[in-house]
């Protein structure tokens, strides 16, 4: 089974192409973004991440998102701090779920699936892209984040034209109804080189 990776910057559709990977093709995908924000509300990540960044880091036992973004996202040394924690917890669970799966591949979601090497434990890696413009546009209609902190964002991933040159797939995501095609086109792909393989 092969492991596909799925990454993009923050605004650029990977989430809502993975889905369509799922949904049309039934491949199995592991939102490693979101399965860490569950990870971080187990009973060692609390711990780590209060002793890392305070009491306030949590509400009503629920991360407060808002205040840990302002935190790390402002601070290198910080959210450097908060992933050594954050992804051997999320490499380990992931492992736990491939164990699980029987399709022909899977997709791992992961918005710094480059960033944090780990592009290097996948087969192939799908790369979805978008102007900056509407990656901030996007972000802004999904959740009101203010555009610095949208910005800062993007300035702590790589840019796209660093990852491009390592991605197997590029899907430059501008229309949706032009991006399924694509990915399509790539599932296809995907299944023949396992056909000959």
């Amino acid at each position: 089974m092969k492991i596909v990776g799925i990454t993009g910057g923050i605004g650029s559709g990977k989430t809502t192409l993975a889905r369509y990977f799922n949904d049309a093709f039934g491949v199995p995908v592991y939102y490693a973004d979101a399965e860490a924000k569950a990870l971080m509300h187990s009973p060692k990540l609390v711990k780590q991440i209060i002793a890392l960044l305070g009491e306030q880091s949590y509400k009503d036992g629920r991360l407060d998102r808002a205040f840990v973004a302002s935190r790390v996202f402002k601070d290198q040394k910080l959210l450097d701090k908060l992933n050594a924690i954050v992804h051997p917890a999320v490499k380990q669970h992931f492992k736990s779920w491939v164990k699980k799966q029987s399709a022909p591949y899977i997709l791992k979601e992961a918005a710094i699936l480059f960033e944090n090497g780990n592009a290097a434990d996948c087969d192939a890696v799908i790369l979805v892209t978008a102007p900056e413009a509407l990656r901030i546009e996007r972000v802004i209609d999904r959740d009101g984040t203010p555009v610095e902190d949208i910005k800062d964002r993007i300035n702590k991933q790589w840019s796209d034209a660093q990852k491009i040159p390592l991605a197997d797939f590029v899907i430059e995501n501008i229309q949706l109804s032009e991006s399924k095609k694509q990915a399509e086109k790539i599932h296809s792909k995907l299944l023949g080189d396992r056909i000959n393989t």
